[in-house]
Order: structure tokens, then C-alpha cells, then sequence
């Protein structure tokens, strides 16, 4: 098995918080501490103005490295809306990081969906070792 994929989708966000691109750029850089990961880079942020036209009036996407994969964010500021995904190759805590982010957020609402991804992901090195010797064999 791979790991927990958490995915996130909170409504009814301060309007403020989710249109903050350093608010935002706090969270993901404080987040992944706090629920036992490591940083592997400093989180990225792009403010987009969205579209008078469309539904999407703009808000701010982000995403943060981190050593067992990655959290991003996509914020919707019309609608008070924000998505996270949360992905890791070790466990955590999820309703510990589902309350850090939906306080943070000042979410009232969430839709909270958790897989476990690489179920066939071999983890023991004997398997690995056995899977690599095979594929190399192929290759001859």
C-alpha cells in the first residue's frame, strides 16, 4: 500500500482567509508539521483573477512538497469554497487535519472523501527486489 489520499471540500470559508494569498501560503507552510510530515520546499501560490463570464471568479491555488508527497489548495472566493488534497506515503491523523484546516479556513461545512492509494505498491524490499530482478530480466 502507498498511502492516504485525503481530499477536502469546504464550504461556507471566510472570504478574507481564502482570498489571502499569504494566509494561504501560511497554512500550507505551517500544515504539513502539524500532522507529522516533513517540507521538502516552500509552498507556491498562484492568485488567479478568474473570469467575468464564468463561474470561477478567481481565487488562489497553492501546493507544498512535502517529503511523503504533497498538500495543495484551491480556493473559490465568490464562493466561499476551498479544496485540499492532502497525500502522503505514510499515515496521519485525518481528523486531526481535518479540524486544523476547517478552523483555519473558518469552513462551516465539509465533504471529506479518503482512499488509500497504491494498494499493489510493494513496500517490503524483498518484494521490490524480487519485482526489479524480474522486470530486468524482461528487458534482456
Amino acid at each position: 500500500m502507498f498511502g492516504p489520499h485525503l481530499t477536502l471540500d469546504m464550504y461556507n470559508c471566510d472570504e478574507d482567509k481564502i482570498s489571502d494569498k499569504n494566509f494561504i501560503f501560511d497554512l500550507l507552510d505551517e500544515l504539513p508539521e502539524k500532522i507529522g510530515m516533513h517540507k521538502i520546499s516552500k509552498p507556491q501560490l498562484i492568485f488567479y483573477p478568474g473570469k467575468e463570464s464564468s463561474f470561477d471568479k478567481g481565487g488562489i491555488s497553492g501546493f507544498i512538497l512535502i517529503a511523503e508527497s504533497h498538500i495543495s489548495i484551491h480556493t473559490f472566493i465568490e464562493q466561499k469554497f476551498a479544496s485540499i488534497d492532502i497525500f502522503s506515503c505514510k499515515s496521519f491523523d485525518v481528523e486531526k487535519a481535518v479540524k486544523i484546516v476547517m478552523d483555519k479556513l473558518g469552513a462551516e461545512k465539509v465533504e471529506k472523501h479518503f482512499i488509500m492509494r497504491g494498494r499493489e505498491f510493494p513496500r517490503d524490499v524483498d518484494k521490490v527486489k524480487t519485482i526489479m530482478i524480474k522486470e530486468r530480466e524482461k528487458r534482456r
